[in-house]
């Protein structure tokens, strides 16, 4: 996003923290934490709930009250993306559960209702206070597009807005909309187009063993549109060196056997991919030092203006999670006082590292991260599976609350809405999150399974995470052939990227783009890029158009499969579907 671009202001007459945007906030931020579990465990991965959450804002706002604004919307959008996103971390519970069914992990560790909402509301919380200050940095400082944030923002205004203007954007956003939610359920439900294959495989047989092909989604079309072509291509580089060079080299040295599958693959360009995210990440705050130390120093006592929350206010709350969540890990695992400090210490870098990712990409890495967490862990307490497993989570459960945060801090700076009171929602929500899916998972677990052949929601991530643990409870010598070493050429790489980058240099691929795309599924990736490619086409040939047109279309397509990817599994947890 440009740093030219007009931010406007809430006017001095509007509230926004109302009793009323409280209260449809804290009933969307209940439907959001109970239905968005099923899809984390279906898929391994969660859409962004932010402009789904803006839409049920509308609703339960309109329905009711003719006269709310978009900054009202905005805190019930905000408690639904913090309820979702504390949501997310189902993928530890049902890593958990994976391990506790493997008879070689000796792992015999079952959480309770009550202990999933204790540990996820100490560290969701700590994950919020943590994401403040980087709002300043990553949003208003650098202003990173952030995607999905920026597809929520759009849409807040355009639900409020009532000129032509507005409404030729509205129509552009229904549009995109109803596509993509058509789309979806073409693709994904057998009963409705069962000839419509969700996934197109290309290539021989060995590339597409890992997933080379094209992912019908237009969600992933209209984030390409949003992120730029620039990424899209290094995101497309990423994919393809990972998904169609890796193997045949990997097969040629030996390093996988020829029965291998993508997850072997994974498990091997997990590393130069994680070390290329890293130290990118970290070199990129290093050249900007200048920038990232303004940042804080603005936020510091008498700096930080009525709508910021002071920096004081954040040190003290997160002195207090701290504290709390080291004796939650105490109190449920027995984990070692120093361990559960170290683990918050090194969600911070994660957490920088992760906000760049996401705000560059629209692809939270938090949980590819957490596997190099896993290795940090298996190497301070090598053996102890256990410790790996509540260690690298806690680490996970801090950072991967302030990725969606960021979003709405996204769409808030667009409308011009309070930080101070958008991080209250947070705080609020966060705990309702917790409990939704405290109290959802035992039912999803015991009605689609979790483990065994037929198991109904066995997510790609959470299998990825149990069995890198229990790899890595045989010690360093049961890590991938040369995993080690391509580590460090991925980080030197990254580190190099970043210098180029930062001179401005724009043929350069992104250290970031290239890095995700090396994670993320080929079929996906490819989509995106021709989101980018169609981006670039039409600013060239209709630059009026384009800027008029371009976010609100690309919005719909992100908010229709959204909204059918929250809602479906809504219908089945009440019973309407099977």
């Amino acid at each position: 996003m440009s740093d030219t671009e007009i931010i406007p202001q809430k006017p001095a007459h509007i509230r926004e923290l109302t009793v009323r945007s409280v209260i449809c906030g804290l009933a969307v931020a209940a439907v959001m934490g109970a239905s968005y579990p099923y899809i984390v465990l279906k898929l391994g991965f969660g859409p962004n709930v932010s402009v789904v959450s803006a839409f049920f804002g509308y609703l339960a706002l309109g329905v009711f009250f003719k006269d709310y604004n978009r900054w009202e919307n905005n805190i019930v959008q905000t408690a639904g993306t913090a309820a979702a996103q504390t949501a997310f971390m189902c993928i530890l519970l049902a890593a958990f559960d994976m391990l506790a069914a493997s008879p070689g992990a000796n792992f015999h560790v079952t959480l309770t209702p009550i202990q999933a909402f204790w540990w996820l509301s100490t560290g969701g919380l700590l994950g919020v206070l943590l994401a403040i200050p980087m709002r300043q940095h990553f949003v208003v400082d650098e202003r990173l597009p952030y995607p999905d944030g920026t597809a929520a923002g759009t849409t807040l205004m355009v639900l409020d807005a009532g000129d032509e203007g507005a409404k030729r954007a509205a129509r552009a956003l229904a549009i995109g909309a109803i596509a993509s939610a058509l789309l979806m359920l073409m693709t994904e439900d057998a009963r409705v187009l069962a000839w419509f294959p969700s996934v197109m495989t290309l290539g021989p047989a060995i590339v597409q063993s890992t997933g080379v092909g094209v992912n019908w989604s237009l969600l992933s079309f209209g984030s390409g549109i949003i992120i730029g072509f620039r990424v899209d291509a290094s995101m497309l580089l990423g994919a393809t060196l990972s998904w169609v060079v890796a193997p045949y080299a990997l097969l040629h040295y030996g390093i996988l056997k020829p029965s291998f599958t993508r997850t072997d693959v994974l498990f091997w360009v997990m590393w130069p991919a994680t070390g290329m995210l890293v130290f990118a990440g970290l070199a990129g705050l290093v050249i900007r030092w200048n920038v990232l130390k303004k940042t804080f120093s603005n936020l510091t006592g008498a700096s930080a203006d009525s709508g910021t929350v002071p920096m004081k206010w954040v040190g003290i709350g997160v002195l207090i999670t701290s504290i709390a969540v080291i004796f939650v890990l105490k109190a449920i695992f027995g984990v070692a006082i120093w361990i559960s400090a170290l683990s918050i210490l090194l969600s911070v870098p994660l957490m920088l590292v992760g906000l760049r990712v996401l705000g560059e990409t629209n692809w939270g890495p938090i949980s590819a991260l957490s596997n190099l967490m896993q290795a940090v862990f298996g190497v301070l307490v090598p053996g102890n599976i256990g410790v790996n497993m509540v260690a690298s989570g806690n680490t996970g459960i801090i950072a991967s609350d302030s990725e969606a945060l960021m979003q709405d801090y996204r769409a808030g700076f667009m409308i011009g809405s309070t930080p101070k009171n958008m991080a209250i929602m947070q705080l609020v929500a966060t705990p309702v999150g917790a409990a939704a899916v405290a109290w959802m998972y035992p039912l999803l677990r015991s009605t689609y399974g979790i483990t065994g052949e037929h198991a109904g929601l066995s997510s790609p991530t959470s299998r990825r995470w149990a069995g890198f643990a229990e790899i890595l409870s045989h010690g360093a010598s049961a890590l991938p052939k040369y995993a080690l070493t391509a580590l460090v050429v991925g980080a030197v790489l990254g580190i190099v990227l970043a210098i180029i980058e930062a001179h401005g240099t724009k043929w350069v691929p992104s250290p970031t783009g290239v890095g995700i795309g090396m994670l993320v599924p080929f079929a996906v990736i490819v989509v995106m890029f021709l989101g980018g490619v169609v981006d670039r086409v039409w600013q060239r040939r209709n630059a009026d158009t384009h800027e008029r047109y371009s976010v609100p279309l690309a919005s719909g397509l992100i908010a229709g499969e959204a909204i059918v990817a929250v809602v479906i599994p809504l219908l089945v947890a009440i019973g309407l579907v099977h």
